[in-house]
Order: C-alpha cells, then sequence, then structure tokens
C-alpha cells in the first residue's frame, strides 16, 4: 500500500524545481503563521501545566477526604479527570492565541 516510491520520485522532484517561486510577501505571511503558531503552542503549554495543578491539587484531596470519591474514583478515573481539564484548557488557549496573533496579522498596513 502507500505510494510507489518512482511516483514519490517523480513528485518531490517536480516539487524541488517548482518553476513558480514565492514572493517576500508570501513568505513573509508564511514566517508570521508559523510564528502565530508557536506562539499559540507556547501560551497552551503554560496555560495547561497551571491547569493540571489546578485540577490535580483538589482531585487528589477529595479523593482522600470524601468517602464517596475514595470508594468510586480509581487511578484511572483521577488521572482522566486531571488530563481532560489540561488537554481542554490547552486546545481552547491555543486556539485563542492563533486567532488573536492571525487577526493581528490580517489587519491593513497602511505603510505598505
Amino acid at each position: 500500500m502507500g505510494i510507489p516510491s518512482n511516483m514519490r520520485d517523480a513528485w518531490e522532484n517536480q516539487r524541488r524545481k517548482s518553476l513558480l517561486i514565492a514572493s517576500p510577501a508570501e513568505d513573509q505571511r508564511i514566517l508570521e503563521s508559523r510564528r502565530c503558531t508557536q506562539e499559540g503552542v507556547r501560551a497552551g503549554v503554560k496555560a495547561a501545566s497551571i491547569a493540571c495543578v489546578a485540577t490535580a491539587v483538589p482531585t487528589l484531596i477529595a479523593v482522600r477526604v470524601i468517602p464517596w470519591a475514595k470508594a468510586n474514583l480509581n487511578y484511572t478515573a483521577q488521572a482522566l479527570i486531571i488530563s481532560a481539564g489540561s488537554i481542554a484548557v490547552y486546545f481552547i488557549t491555543a486556539d485563542k492565541t492563533i486567532l488573536e496573533c492571525a487577526r493581528k496579522n490580517a489587519q491593513y498596513n497602511k505603510s505598505a
């Protein structure tokens, strides 16, 4: 299965020897989009690490103090609660940051 090697090599050679050359404006837009993505990932990781601590502390305390939680929340459930919160915060924060950066870059530049 997959792409035969001779087709893959032909496609890669064609892509490298393309007659189209990106303009400086397109190169700048590509660099800005990469920067926005990196900024979003960075902000998402920061927010997810804070959310991890913010959900882990109450979950672990509840498992030791509350009788219902002690009886019903095993290690898998605890990990799921903590990781679900962290994952949700990561994606929400990264998405908001990337969209904010893209909106900032899409504004009309009068000096150009």
